[in-house]
């Protein structure tokens, strides 16, 4: 009877806690395979902090990002709905002037940013390589070679009297030749410091950006966030560039770890983590704060460096990774904590998505949710409350960019989760779990395989996705499938033509539009205040 009481209690003050105005931190890691926490399985990366999440509260085992590419499921998670709808593919600052900011977060509901606002690549990074090298190669060593060999050839021709050549032509080449070079060259020099940069709300903090102990500029700035903000409700995005390449580490943590720089950089993330909670339990919020960890997609499994070492992390059992809808792509770690709510040790194997943030966040914050777009998640408070068992999920939709690429069921009354694929990615080379060729797996023309029927799996049997059932193996695929495409027709209706983004006109280069903390005419583009001014945040 006492245990009956006492929980009943318990259930009382988490009910009673629920309905309140509770902090909310969001943390998402860039990259992050569902493999490298110890919480989810790992045994030689080290991260204490996401594994106390995990022990403090819920994990999600069946949680999945809206889509297999960071921005669009980044997007998706800011908005609750399938990235599709909004067309919201790319980052950046500005539309139409150096002034209208219209990317910026404080455009879009924030209050103070600290951060990159555009993309980390290696080329953020002396020596780290480049994203651009089949690029360079294509528009620069190629053309150069036909440019030498026609030179070669026209001097031949001309040396034995074949034929005519005006020195017009040849001094045409090699200035076409010089031009290409000089190209390559102001490209390589201006990139890093024109791309590479932190703001501080509106303001160029540091141009190019130094990766030194940035996750600990980041992480004081985050925590001096909650200080000031310590007697409101306040929501934290906390978005590392961790473990996205180029990859970093401070010396605290570099050589520390059995994965190289890669598990360095995890390490150190999980460090932050640690930090944040630590500022929340020191001021006594923790437990009126919502904690919530994430990644944006399944690890790069085709990230290798130019010396053979592996730079991405581990998908665990799953196949696939980033950009593409294989299990490995879109499964990622879910972790939520929020003491005397939320149960400690709690696993929960349905179906989530990280679309369902928004809707939660909303609904825990007292606001309505708005009722002129289509909001695709689902609140989690009640799966996660015990209140319901089963994921309000019933169907999900896989995109690859805009193309329907797959379709999850979890049918009523049942334990099956159905997959659908009405393409998959070609890996390359043959055998390989990744398109090793291309970088990232593409989602069309002759980089895709197209089924017809779709190749369908049940994820409850077969979560690697090794062996696709088949009329012979399961005497209901054809009424699944038609089940399924019954989901998807009433899906499609529902979505909207939206702005291309991804248009000629949007990937050209815009210097009007080109940040720079001095007169971008000096062509020098350099500053430091994080360091001149000795100081992490305001």
């Amino acid at each position: 009877m006492k245990i009956f009481l006492l929980l009943l209690l318990f259930l009382c003050e988490a009910q009673s806690r629920a309905t309140s105005r509770p902090n909310f931190v969001v943390l998402i890691a860039d990259d992050l395979g569902i493999g490298d926490p110890g919480c989810y399985g790992n045994k030689t990366l080290r991260t204490p902090n996401l594994d106390g999440l995990a022990k403090g509260g819920v994990k999600l085992t069946q949680h999945l990002a809206a889509s297999p590419l960071c921005t669009p499921s980044r997007a998706s998670l800011m908005t609750g709905r399938y990235s599709i709808r909004s067309g919201k593919w790319h980052l950046g600052i500005h539309c139409h002037n150096k002034t209208d900011f219209c990317h910026h977060p404080l455009n879009h509901g924030f209050d103070y940013f600290h951060g990159l606002p555009v993309t980390n690549l290696r080329d953020c990074k002396p020596g780290h390589g480049s994203v651009f090298t089949s690029g360079i190669r294509l528009l620069v060593f190629i053309p150069l070679q036909v440019i030498a060999i026609a030179l070669l050839t026209l001097a031949v021709l001309k040396w034995l009297g074949l034929c005519h050549v005006p020195p017009a032509v040849f001094f045409c080449l090699v200035f076409l030749a010089a031009l290409i070079l000089a190209s390559l060259l102001c490209f390589l020099h201006y990139f890093r410091p024109l791309n590479c940069f932190l703001f501080r709300n509106y303001d160029i903090t540091q141009q190019p950006m130094s990766y030194d102990n940035l996750t600990q500029r980041l992480t004081e700035d985050a925590s001096q966030f909650i200080r000031r903000n310590a007697e409101t409700p306040f929501l934290l995005v906390m978005s590392y560039l961790q473990v996205h390449t180029a990859l970093f580490a401070s010396k605290d943590f570099a050589g520390k770890s059995q994965h190289g720089i890669y598990g360095d950089a995890v390490e150190e993330m999980d460090w932050s983590v640690g930090q944040i909670v630590n500022v929340l339990e020191e001021l006594n919020l923790a437990n009126d704060t919502l904690i919530y960890f994430t990644s944006d997609q399944g690890a790069h499994v085709e990230e290798v460096n130019s010396r053979g070492e592996m730079h991405g992390g581990s998908n665990g059992i799953y196949k696939g990774g980033k950009a593409n809808n294989w299990e490995g792509g879109i499964r990622v770690p879910g972790l939520l904590r929020w003491p005397g709510v939320l149960q400690a040790g709690l696993e929960i194997d349905e179906p989530t998505t990280n679309m369902d943030i928004f809707p939660t966040v909303v609904k825990l914050a007292g606001s309505p949710l708005p009722e002129d777009r289509i909001i695709d998640g689902r609140d989690l408070m009640p799966l996660l409350l015990g209140k319901h068992q089963r994921s309000e999920h019933e169907f999900l939709f896989h995109y690859c960019n805009f193309y329907l690429n797959a379709v999850r069921w979890h049918p009523p009354n049942s334990t099956s989760i159905w997959k659908a694929f009405f393409f998959t990615p070609n890996f390359s080379p043959e055998g390989a779990n990744g398109c090793f060729h291309t970088h990232v797996c593409l989602c069309y023309g002759h980089f895709v395989t197209h089924h017809h029927p779709p190749l369908l799996f049940d994820l409850s049997k077969d979560p690697r996705e090794r062996n696709p059932v088949s009329p012979t193996t399961e005497p209901r695929f054809q009424e699944i499938l038609e089940t399924m495409q019954r989901a998807v027709d009433r899906h499609t209706q529902t979505v909207q033509r939206v702005p291309n983004q991804l248009s000629l006109w949007n990937l050209l280069w815009k210097p009007w539009l080109q940040m720079c903390c001095s007169s971008f005419f000096h062509l020098s583009c350099q500053c430091d205040q994080e360091k001149q001014d000795g100081r992490v945040s305001h």
